[in-house]
Parts: C-alpha cells; sequence; structure tokens
C-alpha cells in the first residue's frame, strides 16, 4: 500500500485524484443528523433572596 495504489489515500494524493477515500469535503459522522449543534439561550437566573437576621 502506497503511492502506487489507488485505492488508498496516499496513491490519492501522489496521482492528484480525488474519490472516497480523499473527498473534498468533509461528510458528517453519522448519516441524519444535525451538522451544527446550537446552544440554547443564556437564561438570567434570579437574584439570592437576602437572608433574614436572627434576633
Amino acid at each position: 500500500m502506497g503511492k502506487g495504489d489507488r485505492k488508498t489515500r496516499r496513491g490519492k494524493t501522489y496521482r492528484g485524484s480525488y474519490g472516497n477515500t480523499r473527498a473534498h469535503t468533509a461528510q458528517p459522522a453519522v448519516a441524519g443528523t444535525k451538522a451544527t449543534v446550537t446552544k440554547p439561550a443564556a437564561v438570567k437566573k434570579a437574584a439570592p433572596a437576602p437572608k433574614k437576621k436572627s434576633a
């Protein structure tokens, strides 16, 4: 498996060709899932209640 092998990544880069082994764009890891992850909107927490003083 080396430069002359057209089925390997090294062979594809040597020959300057593209294919499944050396695709132009990155494919998602799992088909049918979202490509981007969206973050939920930030929610402000309410201010803590003041502590009561004991007599």
